[in-house]
């Protein structure tokens, strides 16, 4: 099938270069022409395992292609995917979905034919209708449908995610839609993919209400952390207790500092905004919400008092800044407020992080950035281990007591032994365990 993709961010970038893989011939559009430039010339502008290899494959095997001029590619397109930003508005949290309604307005512009539209992006409910209306307004002979297609993919396993999905959701109550969605699927078909229709608004509502579910998740055991550590008990231990039954599962059950990154953050706050406005709350979420903004502060100060109380004039060493490894982004990462709170305090930081460290250099300021873990470490008062990096899940650590200038670690990630710690001379301190 001919599938042309709205936006080459890390959801369009993404699928368009799987369907391509599919067999599909996809066209991925942006207005950013050095973006469009940098991927005809095989340079990926964001780090996700693979993609690089995805992307010169199917380029070559001319399946995949980038232009600026979305004419030729919405005209010939069967399925049109809005694959756009869709970040939070300032002041209220709901997402801004400008970029969304430009670009229904450029397609309804050039379709032509029967063409099934597909918001790929993250959308309210209710985004579906608007998109459809705003087609129908600017093009009133345009034979369309309007689908949600809402993405489900982790940064760091993204193409495998989109390859062996859990399930595929797909909201439309259009029959030819329905088609069009099922051939553009038929390869997951060879694994027994679930492929959920819905209708529109419930489909837009699945994804919110999955990233919802999760990120309380996640901060329910950062809550038991806490009252473990008050306790005497270990965390990841009632995490295996609790994760072994199957009506709770065992992932997103790892205590840290916190979620952050480009789904969560923002998905929470528009669905509370939703929620809302619609005179349902989920107040649920909106305590998962405050509950996370405020855990990363109180990892800083967990910082503070495991080097005395004070970071004044003190170097703390920093590995890991982005919110969870195999990724580049940065986006409402945990380090976003553990540094400046610790540089508040007077510390002096120096940082290391594999691939986060370009991106981070836009967004946190007065940071000494090191060419590796024990460059890093070298004479620091303490060390943070903030994102789990598998570089640093064994790192020489004789090496790193003899690089230190006192032997603190705190570990956010909780990926070393307490017991294997002590018995090397460092004073360890993790999450929710004794």
């Amino acid at each position: 099938m001919r599938v042309t993709m709205i936006g080459t961010g890390y959801v369009g970038l993404v699928s368009g270069a799987c369907f391509a893989d599919f067999g599909h011939t996809v066209t991925c559009v942006d207005k950013d022409a050095g973006k469009i430039a940098r991927l005809q010339k095989g340079d990926i502008p964001i780090f996700e395992p693979g993609l690089d290899e995805l992307v010169k494959d199917n380029v070559e095997q001319g399946r995949l292609f980038f232009t600026t001029d979305p004419t030729a590619a919405i005209r010939d397109a069967d399925a049109i995917f809005i694959a756009v930003g869709t970040p939070s508005r300032r002041g209220d949290g709901h997402a801004d979905l400008s970029y969304v309604y430009a670009a229904a307005e450029e397609i309804a512009g050039l379709v032509s034919g029967y063409t099934v539209i597909v918001t790929k992006s993250t959308v309210p409910v209710g985004t579906g209708d608007e998109v459809e209306a705003i087609i129908k307004k600017t093009n009133p002979s345009a034979d369309f449908a309007v689908v949600s297609n809402p993405e489900f993919l982790r940064e760091g396993a993204a193409i495998n995610d989109f390859k062996r999905p859990d399930r595929v959701v797909v909201g439309t109550d259009d029959e030819r839609a329905r088609e069009v969605m099922r051939s553009l699927y038929r390869p997951l078909f060879l694994n027994e993919t679930p492929i959920v229709f819905t209708e529109r608004r419930t489909s837009e509502l699945i994804k919110y209400a999955a990233n919802g579910f999760l990120a309380m998740k996640i901060t329910f055991i950062n809550e038991i952390a806490d009252l473990c550590e008050a306790v005497g008990a270990n965390v990841q231990e009632v995490a295996k207790g609790i994760g072994l039954d199957n009506r709770i599962g065992r992932k997103f059950l790892n205590a840290g500092p916190g979620y952050g990154g480009s789904c969560f953050p923002k998905d929470t706050l528009a669905l509370m905004k939703t929620a809302r406005d619609s005179n349902a709350p989920i107040e649920l979420i909106e305590a998962t919400v405050r509950v996370n903004s405020a855990r990363k502060q109180k990892m800083a100060q967990k910082i503070i008092e495991a080097v005395g109380g004070s970071v004044a004039g003190k170097t703390i060493a920093i590995l890991g800044l982005t919110f969870k490894p195999n990724t580049d982004d940065m986006r409402d990462a945990p380090a976003l407020d553990i540094v400046p709170t610790l540089q508040a305090e007077g510390a002096k930081v120096r940082a290391f992080d594999p691939e986060g460290m370009a991106e981070a250099k836009h967004m946190l300021k007065d940071v000494a950035f090191a060419t590796g873990p024990y460059d890093c470490v070298q004479n620091a008062d303490a060390v943070v281990i903030i994102t789990e990096w598998d570089q640093f899940r064994a790192l020489d650590l004789d090496r790193m007591k003899d690089a230190l200038k006192t032997p603190i670690v705190i570990d956010l990630r909780n990926i070393y032994r307490p017991e294997e710690m002590r018995a090397k001379g460092f004073n360890y301190v993790s999450v929710g365990r004794p």
